[in-house]
């Protein structure tokens, strides 16, 4: 694949040596608990990164605080091991000084939907070109196994012995209603369709958030079972796919329309007229359709579970873009600035 697939990094500096997986790996010690599910996620960017044809240089991973965070360690590029929280307020400042760099987040459900919530959501609606990938396992598995913002309520833990009372975020929901311009959703064991999100995120001018369920098999092992277990998987997942109706099921015989009110509805294939299908359009600029299939699964039994692009979206201007131009226009109309004359200006007050 050409790095021409990829119109956001058109100002990152290509590589002219040909680049395999094992030229993103490190010489650090892989140290997450022995099944994590975070293993199969840093093989598949391992292995899509020569993809896009960069510098290593040129290719950043910020990461906050939690076990997903440990992945810079793990990727030979550049990285930032930051603050709890706060990694994409850091990738904000790099993609928007930086436009040389390709600009990564890896978080987890905890530091990005917790303390770090207000930092995701502007990030989003800002559309800062940053790929940002939300490990979710919907427990908090540094600290030993205390509920997180995505776990299911009733959710029995060590800071929650009679069960949590929190109802859950979805973080899809949340990427949508920020506005946020790509938004996925991808399985940390289904390498392939994984990998095909990987290379649409990175190919996306702006935002782009990509929620993956991820295995944590000490502290809430088989959370997302009924997802991977091959004779159930299909009653459950629903494979969104850009142009192509919405049916799933073992044998195709379950389907998405919307009811009399105009409100998402499961229902078997039979039962309805062929037109009635929905017809799934992931550059639709209104996000309601994918906020209504967001909406659509079970938290506690994950039936009716969407995967794939929710939201692919061209319309709004990528923030770094503005921002560059915007500081080109001024200096061609002003001239550079001074920093003294700033400092000495006529809003300096002398304190005696």
């Amino acid at each position: 694949m050409t790095t021409d697939a990829f119109p956001a990094l058109s100002l990152v500096p290509k590589t002219d040596v040909e680049m395999k997986a094992k030229d993103f790996k490190t010489d650090q010690e892989v140290r997450w608990c022995p099944g994590c599910g975070d293993y199969a996620i840093l093989a598949a960017v391992q292995s899509f990164m020569p993809e896009m044809g960069l510098k290593r240089e040129n290719i950043v991973f910020v990461s906050g605080i939690g076990c997903s965070s440990r992945f810079p360690y793990y990727m030979n590029t550049y990285g930032v091991h930051s603050i709890h929280g706060r990694a994409p307020a850091i990738a904000t400042g790099l993609a928007t000084t930086r436009p040389d760099l390709s600009v990564w987040v890896v978080t987890g459900d905890g530091d990005a939907l917790s303390i770090g919530g207000n930092h995701l959501i502007h990030a989003l609606r800002r559309n800062v070109n940053l790929k940002i990938l939300l490990f979710n396992n919907r427990i908090y598995g540094l600290t030993k196994g205390q509920y997180s913002p995505t776990s299911e309520q009733g959710k029995v833990t060590k800071s929650t012995p009679q069960g949590s009372l929190d109802y859950a975020f979805n973080p899809v929901s949340v990427a949508l209603g920020a506005e946020a311009t790509f938004v996925a959703r991808a399985i940390d064991s289904d390498r392939k369709h994984l990998t095909e999100v990987l290379r649409a995120a990175a190919a996306h001018e702006g935002s782009a958030l990509v929620e993956i369920y991820q295995n944590c098999n000490i502290f809430n092992d088989g959370a997302f079972e009924p997802l991977k277990e091959n004779d159930v998987r299909e009653d459950h997942l629903i494979r969104l796919e850009h142009g192509q109706p919405i049916i799933f099921g073992n044998n195709h015989e379950k389907c998405v329309i919307r009811d009399s009110d105009g409100h998402l509805q499961v229902v078997n294939v039979e039962d309805v007229d062929q037109s009635e299908v929905i017809i799934f359009d992931s550059h639709a600029k209104d996000p309601g359709l994918a906020f209504g299939l967001s909406r659509l699964y079970n938290p506690r039994t994950l039936t009716n579970t969407p995967i794939g692009i929710f939201r692919d979206v061209t319309h709004r201007e990528a923030y770094d873009r503005m921002a560059q131009q915007q500081i080109a226009d001024v200096i061609e109309s002003e001239g550079p600035g001074d920093l003294r004359s700033l400092l000495h200006g006529s809003d300096t007050w002398t304190i005696n």
